[in-house]
This record gives C-alpha cells, structure tokens and sequence, in this order.
C-alpha cells in the first residue's frame, strides 16, 4: 500500500473522533480544526505512523499535547492582555502613577508588541515559547524539530533585534 494511501485510510478512519474530542476540549470548532490539522502534519511529517504501534493513540497524544499547548498560551494572553480600566484607576491611585505615565508604558508595551510581530516567524516562535510560555531550550527544540543551537540562535536574533527598540 503506498504511503498517500495509507495516510488517507488514517486520516478517514479517525478524522471526526479526533475533531469531536478537539471540540469538547477546546469548545472552538476552528481551534479544534486546526488543532487536528497540526496534528495530522507533525504525525506525517516525522514519518511517525509508520513507527508508531498504534496510530489512533499517537494522534490522540499528539492532539492533546498541541491542546495543551493552546490553552497555555490562552491563558497567557488572557493573564497579560485582559485589564480593564478599574485596573488603571486603581493602580493610578495606589501608586500614585498619573496618566501620561501609563500612557507612555502602553506604547512601550506597543512598540513591543509590533517589534516581536516583525521577528521572524520561527524565531517569534521560539521568543515567545521561551519568555511567555517558559518552555526550556530542549523543549522547544523537541515542539519545533530543530536542535538546541538552533532554538539558542533564534533568540540570541529575537532578542537582539528587541534590543534594538530605542528605550527596551
């Protein structure tokens, strides 16, 4: 049987369990769709079908870890990025910061922002597994299937070009 074959046979055979257990997971069809196909390109691209025993529980394994990976970096954005403005007038009385101070942190935190858009796609990748989600070097290279130097030469570049932000 050739290999497109046998993967279409896969993909027929446990397509709807994986998306349905993706959609009870994350309770966002397009997350669970996506999820799946991630799933469906780190199985076929490292050729893990053809060493795995059991495929159904190597996808199901492979499609939690990238849920995991989802709801952590939700979590994050959601810790870092959701204030509401009862935060500001708190903040401004209890520390006594006025508002052209917080104005001027948030474009900081902008300019920020847009400089880690423009890095790279893989070395954004790295940056931000790295400092937001706190992953080690060995586990980033592991998630992306590159090696350690790699990982360590994606954020010496994303941190150098960060660096180059006038005031961080």
């Amino acid at each position: 049987m050739s290999n497109a074959l046998h993967i279409s046979r896969l993909i027929e055979a446990y397509d709807e369990e994986l998306r349905r257990v993706m959609f009870r997971r994350c309770g966002c069809l397009d997350t669970a769709a996506d999820i799946v196909q991630e799933t469906y390109q780190r199985m076929f691209a490292g050729n893990l079908w053809q060493q795995a025993d059991n495929p159904r529980a190597l996808l199901h394994r492979i499609a939690a870890n990238l849920a995991t990976d989802y709801e952590r970096r939700r979590n994050t954005r959601n810790q870092h990025v959701d204030h509401d403005d009862t935060g500001d007038a708190a903040l401004q009385v209890s520390d006594g910061i006025d508002p052209e101070q917080i104005s001027l942190a948030r474009e900081r935190l902008d300019r920020l922002v847009a400089a880690i858009d423009r890095l790279p796609a893989k070395c954004r990748t790295v940056f931000v597994l790295r400092k937001f989600e706190e992953l080690s070097h060995a586990e980033i290279a592991q998630r992306l299937g590159i090696s350690r130097n790699m990982v360590e030469k994606h954020l010496r570049n994303a941190l150098a070009a960060l660096q180059a932000l006038d005031d961080f």
